[in-house]
C-alpha cells in the first residue's frame, strides 16, 4: 500500500508554463471519476490535458468502504480507485497538479486560471469544471459551532473522534449509510435520522 501511494504521488508535476500568448489547450479542474475521465478522454485525443486538483482530495478518495458499484471494479477502495485512474490519464501523457484553483477569468480567452500555491496562472484555450459536490448541512441552531467539537460531515475525517460512542447520522441516502457503516465499525451504537422512515439507500447498502 505504501508503494502504491509513493507510485501515485509521482504523477505529479508542477504547473506548465503557459501565458495569454500561448495558452494550454485544455485544464480540467477536479480529480475525481469525471475530471480523471475527461482527462482520460482529452489525452487520448491528443489535447494534452492538465489536471488541476489536491493530491488528498475529493469525495472518491475519503470513502474508507469499498465501491461495489463502479462497473468492471469488483474490489476497490476509493483512493484505490481514484490511484487507477491516475495512472491510466498519466499513461495517455495527461499533467497532474497537486494545487487548486482560487480563481477562474472566463470573461475573455484563453481563460485565466489562478492557483492557490503557484505563482503564475495557467492560460487555457478550453476548461472543463468537474470539482464534484459539497457537504450538505441542515442548516440548524449549533451546527456551525459545534463543527470540530461533535458536529462532523466526514465519518472517514472524523470517525475516530467517536470511537465508543453513541454516535447519530442524519440522512437516509446511500452517503448517509456508507458514513453509518463505517462509524459502526467503531462507534458502540450508530442511528441513523431519516425523513419519513424511509431508508433510501441503495439495497446493498440498506440490508447491512
Amino acid at each position: 500500500e505504501e508503494e502504491e501511494e509513493e507510485e501515485d504521488g509521482a504523477l505529479f508535476s508542477p504547473p506548465p508554463v503557459s501565458s495569454a500568448a500561448a495558452p494550454l489547450r485544455i485544464v480540467i479542474l477536479g480529480g475525481g471519476p469525471a475530471g480523471l475521465s475527461a482527462a482520460i478522454y482529452a489525452a487520448r485525443a491528443g489535447l494534452s490535458p492538465v489536471v488541476v486538483a489536491p493530491a488528498f482530495g475529493g469525495q472518491l478518495q475519503g470513502k474508507g468502504v469499498d465501491v461495489e458499484n463502479f462497473p468492471g471494479v469488483l474490489e476497490a477502495t476509493g483512493p484505490g480507485l481514484v490511484a487507477r485512474m491516475r495512472r491510466q490519464a498519466a499513461a495517455f501523457n495527461a499533467t497532474m497538479v497537486s494545487d487548486a484553483a482560487v480563481r477562474v477569468d472566463v470573461s475573455r480567452s484563453p481563460f485565466t486560471i489562478t492557483l492557490g500555491e503557484a505563482e503564475a496562472p495557467l492560460y487555457a484555450r478550453a476548461l472543463v469544471v468537474a470539482t464534484g459536490a459539497d457537504s450538505r448541512w441542515l442548516g440548524v441552531p449549533g451546527e456551525h459551532e459545534y463543527r470540530g467539537r461533535g458536529v462532523s460531515s466526514c465519518a472517514t475525517c472524523d470517525g475516530y473522534l467517536y470511537r465508543g460512542k453513541d454516535v447519530v447520522v442524519v440522512g437516509g441516502g446511500d452517503s448517509a449509510a456508507e458514513e453509518a457503516l463505517l462509524l459502526a465499525r467503531t462507534s458502540r451504537s450508530v442511528t441513523m435520522i431519516v425523513r419519513r422512515g424511509v431508508l433510501r439507500a441503495s439495497r446493498s447498502l440498506a440490508t447491512r
